[in-house]
């Protein structure tokens, strides 16, 4: 079995879906499980649902979400055949919203909206080309912790989903699910993270013993940085998976942090492809390669917040300070990008986004001083040099500096 995933980004708009089953049809002989993303930016609109406390603004964006899939369905010619699905999905998200309180759980329950809608938008449209494809409910076999919003995977029970599925039956040769989301032992909703699709795909490729993963992108590759942010970026034809969980952990945004490690453990290559031009070649990540070219690779994180905590009493910094704070970090969720300490000193920096740094301020207050930088940029280069680096800081004011034998990261005022 083959393991695709397509992002928001592939699945934006008809074109795209049709893009898709072009791409499909290149592997007709293959079984394939293909997990999909959110449409476009349906995420972010979920998102803004969730945030909505007036029911007027609610109903409107809503309204943007149902036309929006019906818009693409229409245009792919199956409106009649998808809307009723989309008429549920609205109804669900409105009650729930009503109903349960609980931030996260309603996280989870409203955002998957997305990636269930996507999936059978796209499902009844690969019948309709004349294709043999199944839709999977992804919360029916990867089964998690009981927490909500970026939980862990329970490997063992998943397993157990999986074997007992027909999705281990070779009678089924295409098979449309979605990345993203889990259920709990209660069968609530779970999420694994924004962008954890690409994760969602490793653990169906680990626990059906995939030959390979894809994810398919609008890239040539896994390119050595940016080119949003970066001029003359090179393609990586190859890299180890070593390298690939360094550049995810830092931040380099083709691929998923977590996506790696399920690969690794089984040796299941890891592609990853151009949607827009499929037969390229792209990047292969695998076992026990040398990385082809080997270049430096720089990945910039804006919008970070840098926070230092000293002791009020100017006590060290020992065990049970820093426990203090990151179980402090921990209940409000937040991922740390980088830590540094020193005798009564430590530092973290974090997304500034969504942030409630007042609570963790207010948390923390009686035992240390606290200060904030806002609006800052983390730079991390990979295979660094000198010249590389005077090249990116260059005139920067510096307010943090790392370095190990691979990497240097500075976090600087942009």
């Amino acid at each position: 079995m083959l393991v695709f995933k397509f992002g928001g980004a592939s699945v934006k708009d008809s074109k795209s879906v049709k893009n898709i089953a072009k791409i499909l049809r290149e592997y007709s002989s293959d079984r394939l499980l293909v997990v999909i993303s959110a449409m476009g930016k349906i995420t972010n609109l979920l998102e803004s649902i969730l945030a909505s406390e007036a029911q007027e603004k609610r109903s409107s964006l809503l309204l943007q979400f149902k036309n929006f899939h019906l818009d693409i369905a229409t245009s792919l010619g199956i409106k009649k055949e998808f809307i009723e699905f989309i008429d549920k999905r609205v109804k669900h998200i409105s009650d729930f919203m009503e109903s349960n309180k609980d931030e996260y759980f309603r996280y989870d329950e409203i955002v998957s909206q997305g990636e269930l809608s996507s999936t059978y938008l796209i499902h009844l449209f690969l019948i309709k080309e004349g294709f043999e494809s199944h839709w999977l409910d992804a919360r029916a076999l990867i089964k998690t912790q009981d927490d909500h919003k970026t939980t862990q995977v329970n490997w063992e029970e998943s397993s157990k989903q999986i074997k007992n599925s027909q999705v281990s039956s070779k009678n089924q040769k295409l098979i449309i699910t979605q990345g993203f989301i889990g259920s709990n032992k209660k069968n609530e909703t779970t999420t694994l993270g924004r962008e954890g699709s690409d994760f969602s795909a490793a653990i169906f490729a680990h626990l059906l013993n995939a030959e390979s993963v894809t994810v398919w992108k609008d890239v040539p590759g896994m390119l050595n940085a940016d080119p949003r942010k970066f001029q003359n970026t090179i393609k990586l034809k190859q890299i180890s998976y070593i390298e690939a969980i360094e550049l995810a952990y830092y931040g380099a945004s083709v691929i998923h942090p977590k996506t790696v490690k399920p690969l690794q453990n089984k040796k299941i290559p890891l592609y990853i492809k151009s949607f827009i031009d499929p037969r390229a070649e792209g990047t292969v990540i695998k076992d026990g390669v040398d990385m082809i070219p080997l270049a430096p690779s720089f990945i910039s994180k804006r919008e970070q917040i840098l926070v230092s905590f000293t002791p009020r009493d100017f006590s060290f910094l020992g065990e049970k300070e820093l426990s203090e704070i990151f179980k402090v970090l921990s209940d409000h969720k937040i991922a740390v990008n980088l830590m540094q300490n020193s005798a009564i000193s430590f530092s973290v920096v974090f997304n500034q986004a969504h942030q409630d740094l007042e609570n963790i301020r207010q948390s923390l207050d009686l035992k240390f001083s606290i200060r904030f930088n806002k609006g800052l940029e983390l730079l991390t280069i990979r295979h660094y040099n000198e010249h590389i680096i005077k090249e990116l800081t260059n005139g920067r004011n510096l307010l943090l500096e790392q370095r190990s034998r691979n990497t240097v990261r500075f976090i600087m005022e942009t």
